[in-house]
């Protein structure tokens, strides 16, 4: 099962696609896939509803596909998680999660247009796994309890503008990290019994060459170390999303050229499929 928001933006609707591969309305069960929807036992109510064949088949020819989860609440973001990226970055692997955050409204649709702000001469690519909370979690007594608070699994791409991050991040990193378009997210939600999350390959590409090639085997914390681990600093609510670090393979380690205008980026990991963003250069008047 695969939940998908589609439409233009901010007008996006809810959708499932069935274990047959066939697209069906959601709006009877609700009006979008958001942090409310989650908490309110909303992947349980979808498929009891598959089961009974309440969800009629819909016409999606021609729809947008959006980000998978409405509005996040927050996104909070690991940085260095695995060693080899680590080691590009020319940073020892850290002894515990390395925690920034990006603005909510970076997050867009798998597909759109990645914008590269005026000036902008280092972004940077960066498949990663991206987990939504579908349960207010605080102080999880262990990594295990971390496995009842997951809502599901999807793509991202943490997009970075390096020199912002390092060169004039005054310390921290979320400079960097937070332009506009800077968090393509999708295109579904996968339901977290249904995902494996430390068995996962994942790998990028620009204008068709490799890039990262992994396997989420690979992190130094996993899943439910990471959201075990936060649970102790901070609320997560439903709706969070948090972006769970890239491997080794971007422009950082200096084996690759930064973004270009127009240049094309594909962001894929298996179980969950692939994005394919364009980079448009932001020109003010």
């Amino acid at each position: 099962m695969e939940l998908m928001r589609l439409g233009a933006p901010g007008d996006e609707r809810p959708f499932v696609r069935d274990d047959e591969g066939i697209i069906r309305d959601l709006s009877p069960l609700t009006a979008d896939i958001d942090g409310a929807f989650l908490a309110a036992d909303g992947i349980a109510r979808v498929r009891r509803a598959l089961a009974a064949g309440e969800l009629r088949e819909a016409d999606t020819d021609g729809l947008r596909v959006g980000a998978p989860i409405g509005r996040p609440t927050a996104v909070i973001c690991i940085g260095q998680n695995y060693a080899a990226h680590a080691a590009e970055s020319g940073a020892e692997p850290p002894e515990h999660p390395v925690v920034f955050f990006k603005h909510p409204n970076t997050v867009v649709g798998p597909d759109d247009v990645v914008l590269l702000p005026p000036g902008a001469a280092k972004v940077d690519w960066e498949v990663e796994l991206a987990v939504v909370i579908g349960k207010t979690a605080r102080y999880l007594p262990s990594p295990e309890a971390a496995r009842e608070v997951i809502a599901g699994y999807t793509i991202s791409n943490d997009v970075s503008e390096r020199a912002y991050q390092l060169n004039i991040s005054g310390g921290q990193w979320s400079k960097g990290k937070c332009s506009e378009t800077f968090n393509p997210l999708g295109p579904v939600l996968v339901p977290a019994d249904e995902i494996d999350p430390q068995a996962l390959r994942l790998r990028s590409f620009v204008n068709g060459s490799p890039r990262q090639d992994s396997t989420t085997a690979d992190m130094i914390f996993s899943v439910l170390q990471i959201v075990h681990e936060l649970s102790q600093y901070m609320v997560l609510e439903p709706g969070d999303v948090i972006n769970t670090g890239t491997p080794q393979g971007v422009a950082l380690s200096g084996r690759f050229a930064y973004l270009q205008h127009g240049d094309e980026m594909v962001i894929e990991i298996d179980g969950l499929g692939r994005q394919r963003q364009r980079t448009e250069r932001v020109n003010l008047p």
